[in-house]
């Protein structure tokens, strides 16, 4: 029994232990399973990592492949930038033409008219009020209050400056719809009409005839000093822009002289002699009606506003008196393209415009400097000035006069100056001398009662006044506000421009004398705080334009106006050429594709304003168009360039995929 027993137990123990085997083989075999599932989701994970491993090695060659674009795209922008230099080395060696200089002659008869137009209502004072009396006298049987009849010159005065509001204000629409030749050559019978109203004044008895002959002048005036810069600042060689710019003012100091000297008691200056004086302004409209017509009209409105290419290259071949005239067309070229975004606007949409805000607020500045410096004062009322500060009649007349030849001579001296020099620094000596010397008028106007030889510095002083406006402020804004556009809103800049000019013209001619009357001695002090607020302008605002093409201008203000940007406007401009030499290979809509590109570059990832829109704008073109096949080279020989001036060939295809941009 008890074996049995034994054999039982022995039994059950083996039970027990296959039992706890069979639960540790199934506990084993659990782990095995997780186990197999960790080395599967190892084995995932890992072939994951290779996965990512390729992909980042992909990234890392295609950042390698963006970097080498990059450096071939720098490489191409340096050939670039050393094309368009060698190309403007060649503007800049262009010359003075005999048919350039006829061009700018007659065209600059429209600047003597405005010059001879501002000077000759100053000498007949006398003569025109005492005609004016009479005429009162004869109608009514009484006499007219003596402030009344300088309320009426002071009107003869002012209401030529009203015409010429009227005038300005036309310009750029006359300039866009005729040309700036045939708006010129239209102007004259306005120049003829308004002459021969003035003439006949007195043979009418009616002095509302010299009012409406003033105002119909300042229209034809106020037409000229927008036209006239205009014309010339497009058709002069780039090195001789500014010495051809002066030229404007030269004929305006002119006609001063002219008029000053033909006012005097000997020549005109007299009762019977007055109305040929006024008259005589027929003489410029006249003379421009003839000399004009031969000369061609504006290549850069032919070729950018008319897109008459053939038309253009001949007018450039007679002014140029050459058949190598591609340089010019590539920059007119250029400047087309650069301003495509802009090519037709009208003055609001410049004023609303950020990019051409800059420009405009100069410009306004400029012509404001130029009317509210106190100099217009001077002309208009110079021989009263004098008078009053203790000259005697005669002698005030010739110390006018005196004015007129030292115009005439110190802008004779800025035209070489002005190329030279440049235009920023001959404005802010002009500007800073002009301030010096109304100071000392005002000071000479202080104590000339107690010192007799004051009377004499303030003629030296109001000479001198005029000598640094002539060097600077005189002719440098109707030069420069020209220069700061391009051809598509340079008309309606113009119209603005002039606007504020005649206006500011307007108020002097019509304020100045209750301003004498009010301020006393006291008169030029205004006239000094305000050149020395144009003096601060001119030193912090407005930049350098000598020797620089209507596109380099453009790329100082797309990049903002401090001096490092001025420094790279070169540098843009080529990068400028660059678009836009691609540019041309492109149909209509994706030229658009490149000028949204260029407008969005503020958004782009790259940290140099240049290189965002250089690489942006580039790329563009190159995902649109078989860029390979493009060669500015072969383009510019079957054009006639030679084989010196060819652009640098185009860059290699892009290997980069869409991915990297």
């Amino acid at each position: 029994m008890s074996m049995n027993l034994s054999a039982k137990l022995d039994e059950l123990q083996r039970g027990d232990r296959h039992l706890e085997t069979t639960v540790a083989l199934c506990e084993i075999r659990s782990q095995l399973q997780e186990l197999t599932k960790s080395v599967e989701s190892c084995q995932s994970e890992v072939s994951e990592v290779k996965r990512d491993m390729v992909a980042i090695k992909h990234e890392l060659d295609t950042v390698q492949q963006v970097k080498e674009e990059i450096e071939e795209l720098r490489e191409y922008v340096d050939r670039l930038e050393e094309h368009t230099h060698r190309r403007k080395l060649r503007l800049l060696e262009q010359g003075l033409t005999f048919f350039l200089t006829y061009a700018i002659l007659a065209a600059v008869l429209g600047m003597l008219q405005f010059g001879y137009n501002t000077g000759v209502i100053n000498a007949p004072q006398g003569n025109i009020e005492y005609f004016i009396k009479d005429v009162y006298r004869s109608r009514y049987g009484q006499d007219i209050p003596d402030d009344a009849v300088e309320g009426l010159y002071s009107l003869a005065v002012s209401i030529f400056a009203i015409g010429g509001m009227v005038g300005g204000f036309c310009g750029g629409m006359v300039a866009n719809r005729f040309g700036r030749k045939g708006g010129l050559l239209l102007n004259n019978v306005l120049g003829i009409g308004g002459a021969c109203l003035m003439w006949f004044t007195k043979m009418a008895n009616a002095y509302e005839m010299l009012f409406v002959g003033r105002f119909i002048i300042g229209v034809n005036c106020g037409l000229n000093t927008s036209l006239v810069p205009m014309y010339i600042s497009e058709i002069a060689p780039l090195n001789l822009r500014g010495g051809l710019g002066t030229v404007n003012q030269l004929a305006v100091t002119v006609g001063l002289l002219l008029s000053q000297v033909l006012g005097i008691k000997q020549i005109l200056g007299t009762n019977d002699g007055w109305p040929l004086l006024l008259g005589l302004a027929v003489c410029p409209s006249m003379l421009q009606l003839v000399l004009l017509p031969i000369c061609p009209e504006s290549p850069r409105y032919l070729l950018i506003t008319k897109q008459w290419e053939e038309e253009a290259r001949k007018a450039l071949r007679r002014l140029r008196a050459s058949n190598q005239v591609e340089e010019d067309i590539e920059e007119m070229r250029a400047e087309e393209r650069a301003q495509q975004s802009e090519s037709s606007i009208s003055m609001m949409q410049l004023i609303c415009s950020r990019t051409l805000r800059a420009p405009l607020i100069i410009g306004i500045v400029m012509q404001l400097s130029q009317q509210l410096s106190g100099i217009n004062a001077v002309f208009y009322y110079s021989t009263s000035l004098f008078t009053s500060s203790g000259l005697s009649d005669e002698s005030a007349k010739f110390a006018t006069i005196g004015i007129g030849a030292i115009m005439v001579g110190m802008t004779l001296v800025s035209i070489p100056l002005m190329d030279r020099t440049g235009r920023r620094t001959l404005l802010l000596y002009g500007l800073g001398g002009m301030f010096i010397f109304s100071i000392f008028i005002t000071i000479s106007f202080l104590i000339k009662e107690m010192i007799d030889w004051m009377s004499y510095l303030s003629v030296v002083s109001t000479l001198s006044f005029v000598v640094f406006f002539a060097v600077g402020p005189g002719s440098i804004p109707w030069m420069i506000t020209a220069e700061l556009f391009s051809q598509g809103p340079r008309p309606a800049a113009m119209s603005i421009a002039v606007l504020v000019n005649w206006m500011a013209n307007f108020l002097v001619g019509i304020g100045f004398p209750h301003m004498k009357n009010s301020l006393e001695n006291y008169t030029f002090l205004p006239f000094s705080v305000l050149l020395a607020a144009f003096w601060i302008f001119t030193y912090k605002k407005v930049p350098e334009t000598k020797n620089k093409t209507f596109e380099e201008i453009l790329a100082i203000f797309r990049h903002g106006n401090g001096r490092a940007s001025f420094r790279d406007s070169r540098l843009y401009g080529s990068m400028l050429n660059c678009v836009n030499a691609l540019e041309q290979h492109l149909p209509v809509t994706e030229q658009a594709g490149l000028v949204v590109a260029e407008e969005k570059t503020q958004q782009d990832s790259f940290p140099n304003p240049f290189e965002r829109h250089s690489y942006k704008a580039v790329y563009n073109y190159r995902r649109h168009s078989a860029y390979a096949s493009v060669s500015a080279g072969s383009e510019h020989s079957s054009r006639g360039g030679d084989s010196g001036s060819r652009p640098p060939p185009p860059l290699p295809p892009p290997r980069f995929p869409n991915s990297a941009v």
